[in-house]
């Protein structure tokens, strides 16, 4: 079984998390033997919790998205598929690979997935458009998709989702359909801050789905623990919607990276109590927004209590079907 067809069977099990860490590749300055030194460190980091795999992503400038600075300055990156096959072969678990598409051609698309499938052996992938309409796109999303869709290798895609958009315009739920027949097969969140967001979004998808007698596919919820002011400017900096309590509780506390993790349960079990009825197929994905050691810390902290908390959510829903039968 290859790990392509391995994390598909893990989605197709309703009744089961899937659960990931998130992370970046190291800097394109790094020698590549200390990219492997890197691999290794973050597998140690969690060798104590079980992962079902890795999500790598594929950092882009972003700068034409919106006017303030970048709080942190934007730095290039090794090749997301080199870092994804380390730790792929290192970890033996699944790894998910982004690619930012918009400056690419429908031949680059065939020539990377290419290489992605045969030098880096990746089977998970997830595409991801411009970060703004300001920038220059030479490929569309869903020219992207379609490209993938008609390449000769069969791999399992998925797409991003952003609750703040749902809030905006309202269709998110609609895209999320749109892109299911496109190709993808589960959606990552962007970092929640504001669960009412995602909760609109997650609760307008499955009566969609449900009204059209479609299956809802897997929803990947992330999250990013904040451990200072820099960071919490870096999240919102990102689109992250974050609301003025949540962003003053976190500043004004004693330990401001605690009081992020509380913030993110409490997120996450407002999610889970809301969308419970619905019977959605849902996962996690905690990353570390930054490389300072407190924050990359938390976010294996943050990992264990909302993985608790997601398995007993899926054991009650297993519950309850068994209690309907």
């Amino acid at each position: 079984m290859n790990k392509g067809s391995e994390l598909k069977a893990r989605y197709n099990d309703n009744n089961r998390g899937v659960y990931f860490i998130g992370t970046t590749p190291p800097k394109s300055d790094t020698p590549v033997e200390q990219v492997d030194t890197i691999a290794q460190k973050l597998l140690e980091r969690v060798s104590d919790i079980d992962v079902d795999g890795f999500i790598v992503y594929d950092i882009q400038d972003e700068g034409s998205r919106i006017n303030t600075p970048r709080p942190f300055p934007f730095k290039s990156t090794h090749d997301p598929r080199l870092y994804a096959s380390l730790l792929n072969n290192k970890s033996t678990r699944p790894v998910i690979t982004y690619k930012s598409v918009g400056k690419l051609s429908v031949e680059d698309i065939h020539q990377w997935a290419d290489e992605a499938w045969q030098e880096y052996n990746i089977r998970d992938l997830v595409l991801v458009g411009s970060p703004s309409h300001k920038s220059e796109v030479s490929l569309s999303l869903d020219d992207a998709y379609k490209a993938l869709q008609e390449n000769e290798h069969n791999f399992f895609t998925g797409g991003i989702t952003i609750a703040e958009r749902h809030a905006s315009k309202g269709n998110e739920h609609q895209r999320l359909i749109e892109k299911y027949q496109q190709g993808c097969n589960f959606f990552i969140s962007q970092a929640i801050y504001n669960p009412q967001a995602t909760i609109d979004q997650l609760t307008r998808y499955a009566i969609e789905c449900k009204k059209l007698g479609l299956k809802p596919q897997r929803i990947i919820l992330t999250f990013s623990p904040c451990g200072s002011e820099k960071t919490l400017e870096f999240i919102e900096w990102l689109g992250v919607s974050v609301p003025e309590a949540t962003s003053l509780r976190i500043l004004n506390a004693e330990k401001p990276l605690y009081e992020s993790i509380r913030i993110c349960c409490n997120s996450l079990q407002q999610i889970l109590d809301a969308v419970i009825p619905y019977n959605l197929p849902l996962g996690l994905n905690i990353e570390s927004l930054t490389n300072r050691k407190e924050e990359i810390d938390g976010s294996i902290l943050l990992y264990k209590l909302l993985r608790s908390m997601m398995d007993n959510y899926l054991a009650k829903n297993e519950l309850l079907e068994l209690s309907q039968v």
